[in-house]
Parts: structure tokens; C-alpha cells; sequence
């Protein structure tokens, strides 16, 4: 893991919930811990799974930011696959 996926990272677990998070950094951020990510969901929906976890996700659009509750979303399943800045 980089620098920049680790500023992600806590990015993520920043409080209070960032509204900054850049969608394509925390796809590349899960993508170095191994995940697996199928963006050929109906609309916007992205499946990611990691360490035998799923969670289901939108795409933010237009923004490249995700939404402070995609984000809240995203930080307790990173909490649930034990991983933490």
C-alpha cells in the first residue's frame, strides 16, 4: 500500500465524515487490498467484494465525491474486514 492509498484511508475514517473522498482513489485503495469489483450492475451500482465480504455501493455522479453517507457506508465495512488506518 502506497502513500496515497494510505491518505485515503484515513481520509475515510476521518471524523467528522469527509465529504471529499474521491470515488476513483477508494477504488484503487480496495483494489491494492485485494478486492474485487464488478461495476456491471444496473446504474450506477457497484459490487465490491473483499475478504469474503460484500457491500454494495453507488457511483457518485456527477461529482467524483462520494456522499458523506456512502462514505459512513464504506468505513464500517472496512471496519468489518479489520482493516483500519
Amino acid at each position: 500500500m502506497n502513500r496515497k492509498h494510505r491518505r485515503t484511508l484515513e481520509l475515510v475514517f476521518r471524523k467528522p465524515v469527509s465529504g471529499n473522498v474521491k470515488w476513483e482513489e477508494v477504488v484503487a485503495l480496495l483494489r491494492a487490498y485485494g478486492a474485487k469489483i464488478d461495476e456491471s450492475r444496473a446504474g450506477s451500482r457497484v459490487h465490491i467484494e473483499l475478504r469474503e465480504k460484500d457491500l454494495l455501493q453507488h457511483r457518485p455522479h456527477p461529482s467524483p465525491c462520494m456522499d458523506k453517507g456512502a462514505v459512513s457506508a464504506l468505513r464500517k465495512f472496512l471496519e468489518l474486514c479489520e482493516i483500519k488506518p
